[in-house]
């Protein structure tokens, strides 16, 4: 057999292993592109509209009264806006995949005041329609259990 023929089969075989190498599927057998739809359909969801919170449980404390009067702008650029019409509070939000669970989490960001700064948590999305998302973040420090429903308005 010739030198061609040879430097042909080892460039087949290299390209072979590259493309076995280079293989699409998560390690853990989970698909992701359920969540990136779901992700998608949600964020879809909250950029439209505000939302009011109907219940913040903080550790079993009810703390919702801190946010009565408050409405909430998921907006498209990840700002929060929250104003009562004098006020107004300024945040973030995100909403991804978290890959250790293949849950995915509503992240919210507060930096001030207090009451707002407990709602900064990496939230667990429990349940969502077009008009509610219930929400849950367990503490890792204490082990509380935070519940936040969010209902359009």
């Amino acid at each position: 057999m010739n030198r061609n023929f040879f430097m042909g089969l080892l460039v087949m075989l290299s390209f072979s292993l590259v493309s076995t190498s280079c293989s699409n599927n998560d390690d853990d057998g989970t698909n992701t592109n359920d969540n990136l739809a779901e992700i998608q359909q949600i964020s879809n969801t909250v950029e439209l509209g505000t939302w009011v919170i109907t219940n913040f449980m903080d550790s079993g404390d009810n703390e919702t009264h801190h946010f009565t009067g408050y409405s909430f702008s998921f907006n498209t650029n990840g700002t929060l806006v929250a104003t009562n019409g004098t006020e107004i509070v300024n945040g973030s939000w995100s909403i991804t995949e978290d890959n250790s669970s293949n849950d995915i989490d509503f992240n919210i960001f507060f930096a001030a005041p207090p009451d707002f700064n407990e709602l900064s948590e990496d939230w667990h999305i429990q349940s969502h329609t077009n008009t509610k998302i219930d929400l849950i973040h367990i503490s890792g420090g204490n082990g509380g259990t935070d519940l936040l429903v969010f209902e359009k308005q």
